[in-house]
């Protein structure tokens, strides 16, 4: 196994346990695990607030790179 192929297991379970944690972090209907952090009370009273689209924002960000990061893997190590 080259050392290619281990980075990119590597950075594919750090973007995984990443990708999980933002999902659980996001505000549901129900609140979430968001509100344990305090960032349930001003979601549910201003809707969707800076915080909420900021975290948006780095969730897709992170699911494109562990996407990005499957079809490079695929790729490389076709073999």
């Amino acid at each position: 196994m080259g050392i290619i192929e281990i980075v990119l297991w590597v950075l594919q379970f750090a973007l995984g346990i990443g990708l999980i944690f933002l999902v659980l972090i996001h505000s549901g209907k129900g609140g979430g695990l968001s509100d344990m952090f305090g960032g349930g009370l001003g979601a549910s009273a201003a809707g969707s607030t800076v915080m909420e689209k900021n975290l948006d924002r780095i969730t897709v960000v992170i699911a494109l790179m562990f996407a990005f990061n499957t079809l490079i893997m695929a790729l490389v190590l076709d073999t």
